[in-house]
């Protein structure tokens, strides 16, 4: 057998969900609900923070930042979703399927760093108020946000190239998009080192966010109680807390997947546990970032008013 040419050549079975009858139309009319509202979510913060003044600050443009990647990142995975639930166990060329496997764990690894940027943000922010607008000046927000994409693109290059040079003699992926520990199920060979390169590329990239996110706000939490008045601490808490609810739902899901133990890939929860953070947590994000935040709703109120004089004038 030519392992080499069946590598390139093949094309793999995405299994998806096993949906049938009625469910199948619901499920899949229900997914593509909360993917255009994901889309319309993610669009609407973007243009909210840059069509009003107020939000020009580096934690806004931060939250556009990630808006603009979940909306790569969502569309990614659930394409592929989508067409699964209609269709039932789909195609997909071997070259597709690697490009997936890469760009959708360089958007993955690019939020992982980009949440500790905003850590960063806050930090700074809260710690060190006199000096914040100097550090965080709109050139070093730029240099910051574009390096998590660097750093993420260039991460995600080692397990995508070692999964696409795998030999592989099985077709059927279980899953709704190509992802590592599926694919490598797949192989012709023992695959055990590969793992341990994934989990430690992976692993070290989440824990050493993780760790510099919760010393981050372990740095904040000690600010914040010095401050002298209840208000004023309630107020820098809330700065924080759509960030740490997203940092929770982020981080805990992929750590359960990729570092988790083997028992939930192998009984198949991988791809439950991988809808909270290729499709819910893109979901959520822009509703955890309006709802709970007053500045985005009176700049909701300042664009709608601006929008309606300019209809109003003749």
């Amino acid at each position: 057998m030519d392992h080499l040419n069946l590598t390139w050549t093949q094309t793999f079975i995405l299994a998806g969900f096993t949906t049938t009858g009625t469910l199948r139309p619901l499920a899949f009319l229900g997914t593509l609900c909360i993917y255009l509202l994901t889309l319309a979510g993610n669009l609407f913060i973007i243009v909210v923070v840059h069509a009003d003044s107020g939000l020009s600050t580096p934690m806004y443009f931060f939250i556009s930042v990630l808006s603009f990647l979940e909306l790569w990142y969502v569309s990614t995975t659930v394409p592929t979703l989508l067409h699964t639930l209609l269709h039932g166990r789909s195609p997909i060329p071997s070259v597709a399927c690697f490009l997936q496997l890469y760009v959708f764990h360089s958007l993955g690894m690019t939020e992982c760093y980009l949440l500790g940027v905003m850590a960063l943000d806050r930090y700074l922010a809260i710690c060190r108020p006199l000096h914040y607008h100097t550090l965080m000046s709109r050139q070093v927000q730029l240099w910051l946000a574009g390096a998590t994409w660097v750093a993420g693109f260039s991460a995600a290059l080692v397990p995508a190239s070692l999964t696409a040079t795998l030999p592989y003699c099985l077709k059927e992926v279980a899953h709704y998009f190509c992802d590592l520990a599926p694919l490598m199920r797949l192989a012709c060979v023992d695959t055990s080192w590969h793992a341990r390169v994934y989990i430690t590329v992976i692993g070290m990239i989440n824990t050493c966010n993780l760790v510099i996110i919760l010393g981050l706000y372990g740095g904040i939490l000690r600010a914040v109680l010095k401050l002298p008045s209840a208000a004023s601490r309630a107020k820098a808490f809330s700065t924080c807390s759509s960030h740490i609810i997203v940092v929770t739902l982020f981080f805990g899901s992929a750590f359960i997947v990729y570092v988790g133990p083997p028992e939930i890939r192998a009984e198949g929860r991988d791809k439950l546990i991988a809808l909270v953070y290729t499709f819910l947590t893109p979901f959520l994000n822009p509703i955890i970032y309006t709802l709970r935040n007053k500045e985005v709703k009176e700049a909701v109120r300042r664009v709608i008013q601006r929008m309606r004089t300019v209809l109003k004038t003749p």
